[in-house]
């Protein structure tokens, strides 16, 4: 029977969810062992509603698969059954001790054991290192209830051996601090600057993941750990330079790196947000230049930080739409600083940065100018309102602002004569530059009239 350990003299109960209780009860009703294991009870006890409900058990794979008329061979090779229970899916995976790793990342051989101590040994962090069922209550055997109470993220047992088990387990070590808004303990901060290097045989997805529940997390700026522990050396060497970069001038208080990890702060806990906020600048440094004055420079620096946005976005395997929207975000983040808007001028700039895009691009600027110093701050705030407001306006106006919107069409044209092709494009180009110059003249009677005049021409 495993040890039965409390917190503060009270006994900690878990609402498991009626289908993964009902997977327990069977299990230990067949004389087996079972409890919901891992984050799922780290996540219960802070009060957090878990994700996924996984359970470890003493039964083989085979007992669990004879136990249950629908389940699933996910991972039989590291005795992981999925049971399914009316199209929901709960792991159950057998108390296991893994073999020698050969590759950071997968254990060459799993030896199962019916000691759920040495299953809950191999775990990465005290906080996942605990299982729960209603009998036995909640079983904390390396002390992941004192490392909560501390805010403390701890490995289990030897540091080293846990990120050699798996070198991934050193980005989530900062992920995690970053989630629950804890530190991370020195030996496994010792292990981390020892071993990031093995950072280098982990897949591009798997980082990737890893990397965006860290931005999406209440302190995405715990990044800065990952620099200072040598993990982003591994795979983002640009924001090391980054973080290395000066910016002396009026408009700043931060380097480089400094005031990107102060704006990932400033916009909504989405993907796109942050990874927008993140890469914004981080062509600054190969644009630098220093006046006779020492003021730095960086002129050109959105266009090329969105050409480095786009290889470290497709480095880590990200899908085509976030490329697309964030790299467009970071060409666009400085755009309309210090011009005056009027109506025009913002349905030319939804036009040439999309209409997709362009309303995220005011959270954006807003975060760029707050990590920013505080000369002309509020000018700048102001100057950024004004464009949202006459956007806005022409929102409610459902002025045109891209061919789509315009009241003719490629096949309104064809049917008055054009032939499609080049010069049918141009037209249509035309047309729109008429629209966005003047959004009185569309209707389709006065463009038609528009591109009759056109061809009339000698």
């Amino acid at each position: 029977m495993a040890d039965r350990a409390t917190t503060s003299g009270e006994e900690i109960r878990i609402n498991v969810p009626p289908k993964a209780q009902y997977i327990i009860d069977t299990i230990t009703a067949a004389g087996y062992e079972a409890y919901v294991v891992g984050g799922c009870v780290r996540d219960s006890v802070l009060g957090r509603e878990p994700q996924d409900w996984d359970i470890t058990t003493s039964a083989r794979p085979k007992q669990v698969k004879e136990l249950f008329p629908r389940t699933i061979d996910t991972g039989l090779q590291h005795g992981t059954v999925t049971v399914m229970l009316e199209r929901e899916g709960f792991e159950v995976t057998t108390y296991r001790i893994d073999g020698k790793y050969e590759d950071n990342r997968h254990p060459k051989e799993v030896i199962y054991t019916p000691d759920l101590r040495e299953d809950l040994r191999r775990r990465d962090f005290t906080v996942n290192a605990m299982a729960y069922n209603d009998a036995v209550g909640l079983v904390d055997i390396f002390g992941g209830m004192k490392d909560i109470r501390e805010g403390i993220i701890r490995c289990v047992g030897d540091p080293g051996e846990r990120f050699g088990e798996d070198a991934l387990r050193m980005l989530r070590a900062i992920r995690f601090s970053a989630q629950l808004g804890y530190v991370i303990d020195e030996a496994t901060e010792r292990a981390v600057k020892e071993l990031a290097p093995a950072l280098k045989n982990i897949s591009a997805e798997r980082i990737q993941a890893e990397l965006v529940k860290l931005l999406v997390s209440p302190h995405p700026d715990r990044l800065k750990k990952a620099y200072e522990l040598g993990v982003t050396k591994v795979f983002f060497p640009e924001f090391d330079i980054a973080m290395e970069t000066p910016q002396n001038h009026p408009h700043h208080k931060y380097n480089v790196g400094e005031h990107i990890l102060h704006s990932l702060i400033g916009v909504e806990a989405e993907k796109k947000m942050r990874l927008a906020m993140l890469l914004h600048d981080i062509g600054k440094p190969a644009t630098l230049s220093i006046d006779e004055k020492g003021v730095t420079h960086f002129h050109g620096h959105p266009a090329v930080s969105e050409k480095m946005a786009g290889e470290f976005l497709h480095r880590l395997r990200f899908d085509n739409d976030t490329v697309h929207t964030v790299c467009r975000l970071v060409l666009y983040h400085d755009y309309g600083n210090g011009v005056e808007p009027d109506m025009q001028k913002v349905r030319r700039a939804v036009n040439r940065i999309g209409e997709d895009v362009f309303p995220a691009l005011f959270e954006v600027k807003r975060a760029d100018v707050l990590a920013q110093s505080e000369f002309l701050q509020k000018e700048k705030l102001e100057l950024i309102d004004r464009w949202q407001q006459l956007y806005e306006e022409v929102t409610a106006r459902k002025q045109c602002v891209s061919l789509k919107g315009l009241a003719v069409t490629g096949s309104d044209l064809i049917g008055a004569g054009w032939k499609p092709g080049k010069e049918l494009g141009d037209i249509l180009n035309r047309l729109l530059d008429l629209v966005l110059e003047e959004p009185e003249c569309n209707t389709k009677e006065i463009l038609l009239a528009e591109a009759k005049k056109v061809r009339e021409k000698p």
